[in-house]
């Protein structure tokens, strides 16, 4: 049976398991955005091209997206907690890899690795929440999760700035090496396997892939899938185009971009806040809702504005806010619909959402830029495109009327 209930969870340690479960989830965003500050003495270390040490970026993404659709299937049919421990294992090795890599095309293959270790701890991290709590429990739980998976990509290159302060772009990866070995131990420490054995799927990787076959043939789960993908492709969207709009076009200094940068992810985690609060209270459907049409306004808003010729960074900014404030939303209660959708198998709707959020935004990260440059229209034009595709799919697939997804009963 799942366990739904706080007093039932808290004598197996709910505290500690979130804990480190966010730890799990935030330890790939630092993996993919730490080490960017070092990219121009990864060139020279390597005597390589810029575009060899990007390949390295897009290498940990496939990796990601990957190991997510093969490992959360996977682990409905093996267990949770031994997966979890070989990922995070491996995770601190090919760490090590990537910090003593003698050649590019072994620091390359060390992130594509890195990647597919570090995807077990946020595809199995998710299917551990489901396995244990349901309805409004599961949805504030795994919006902590993407709350500190929000939040990681904003602190990861402070981090990395820091670290090459001391040392050089190595010393990024021993100290990636190092927290792998240390959520290694917070995972025996904490986490008990969630997955019985009688609740386990049979059958291989053949079985767990027609799962998430099944998965996808359920209309109102494609649609649900469909609209968390191409929110989060509209942010890989902004996170991507945003840089060249801020510095390029308003003439922002590095740190100040910064600034503004670190300022939207507040509101994402402002709002992830206040659907914590709001789980249980208010339908889930109605908060997803609100969240996509936020995002839709804000850049129909953007676009208006900037076709009009009003371009100024307050107006800009503003209503950039208003988007990453929507995600806010969109993001915790599309997943947590999603996952209880798919509570038959949760891997494999874990494994789904992990392929969707990397799939589509590595195919949204290069669009802003396409034409030959990014400006702040090419930028809101292709980010108000995925966040209307992402209404588009909530109403004709998902239909959130229905109730898909909701707690059957009171908690």
């Amino acid at each position: 049976m799942t366990v739904s209930t706080d007093a039932a969870s808290s004598r197996t340690g709910t505290g500690p398991l979130v804990v480190v479960l966010g730890g799990l989830s935030a330890v790939s965003p630092f993996a993919i955005d730490m080490y960017a500050p070092g990219f121009p003495q990864i060139v020279t270390s390597f005597a390589t091209s810029k575009t060899a040490v990007q390949l390295s970026l897009t290498a940990c993404l496939i990796g990601l997206a990957a190991g997510q659709l093969v490992l959360g299937p996977v682990s409905d049919a093996l267990g949770r907690r031994r997966l979890l421990l070989a990922g995070s294992g491996m995770f601190g090795v090919f760490s090590l890899v990537c910090a003593l890599a003698p050649t590019i095309a072994v620091f390359d293959v060390a992130r594509l690795l890195q990647g597919i270790a570090g995807s077990a701890g946020i595809v199995i991290g998710r299917a551990v929440i489901s396995d244990r709590f349901t309805g409004a429990h599961a949805a504030r739980r795994l919006t902590t999760l993407s709350v500190i998976g929000s939040t990681a990509p904003v602190l990861a290159p402070v981090a990395g700035g820091l670290i090459l302060g001391v040392g050089s772009w190595r010393l990024v990866f021993v100290a990636l090496a190092v927290t792998g070995l240390v959520l290694s131990a917070a995972i025996r420490a904490w986490v008990p396997e969630s997955l019985p054995a009688e609740r386990r799927r049979t059958g291989g990787l053949r079985a767990a892939f027609a799962a998430m076959g099944a998965l996808l043939r359920r209309r109102e789960l494609a649609g649900y899938l469909l609209a968390m993908g191409c929110g989060l492709a509209a942010l890989f969207a902004y996170i991507t185009g945003s840089p060249f709009v801020f510095e390029g076009t308003y003439g922002l200094s590095p740190t100040a971009y910064g600034l503004v940068f670190a300022t939207n992810a507040v509101g994402t985690v402002v709002t992830g806040t206040v659907f914590g609060r709001l789980a249980g209270r208010v339908r889930l459907n109605l908060l997803l809702t609100v969240g996509v049409a936020v995002t839709v306004v804000s850049l129909a808003t953007l676009v208006t504005l900037l076709a009009v010729g009003i371009s100024t960074l307050p107006t800009t900014w503003a209503c950039l806010f208003g988007l990453t404030s929507g995600f806010g939303l969109l993001l915790p209660a599309s997943i947590t619909i999603i996952l209880a959708i798919g509570s038959d198998t949760p891997g494999a709707a874990s494994g789904l959402l992990g392929g969707a959020q990397f799939v589509l935004g590595a195919a949204a990260a290069p669009l802003p830029g396409v034409l030959g440059n990014t400006t702040a229209m090419s930028t809101a034009v292709v980010v108000l495109g995925c966040v209307v595709l992402s209404a588009a799919a909530l109403v004709t697939l998902a239909r959130p009327w229905q109730g898909h997804g909701e707690p059957s009963g009171s908690e």
